[in-house]
């Protein structure tokens, strides 16, 4: 359970962090409360659980990234954690979900790999695919974004 002050905490720091030598003096200030209890505030709900973590967001097409694969994979469900948490330490990957299969669609577990080109991006692919021994995945190319944020909580109705 999350209180009142956790909540506006939350809220707080959902939007872009202000770029200062003490941001977060700034946004306490902004929450009427000391930087301190912010700092200990942030740092309990990460060791509860609630914030999963905290960083920056970038946005890897203005960053020289012009290519991204979903790829989908087809994963043994007994292999799915060993295999998914490989997958995931690839530095070019930036997302990793297992997700349940369906009689139409047998692919379960799918990686975001990010590249400066989708040549790039076909070949970290088969690179994952020979050390994980994997020969059943697609990859799918992004064409345009056509929207991209973060979740926002506890924010006015």
């Amino acid at each position: 359970m999350i209180d009142e002050l956790e909540k506006r905490i939350i809220a707080s720091i959902q939007d872009d962090i202000p770029i200062t030598e003490r941001p977060y003096m700034e946004i306490a200030s902004k929450l009427n409360i000391s930087e301190d209890l912010l700092l200990e505030k942030l740092k309990d709900l990460i060791e509860r659980g609630i914030i999963r973590r905290f960083g920056a967001t970038i946005r890897h097409q203005k960053s020289g990234y012009k290519a991204n694969a979903m790829v989908a994979w087809e994963v043994d469900e007994n292999s799915i954690n060993e295999i998914g948490k490989k997958m995931a330490s690839f530095k070019q990957v930036s997302h990793c979900y297992h997700r349940i299969p369906t009689p139409e669609w047998s692919y379960n577990l799918y990686t975001m790999i990010h590249a400066k080109t989708e040549s790039a991006c076909r070949k970290i692919a088969v690179k994952m695919a020979k050390e994980m021994s994997l020969d059943k995945y697609m990859l799918l190319f992004s064409k345009r974004e056509l929207k991209k944020s973060s979740m926002q909580y506890f924010t006015p109705e």
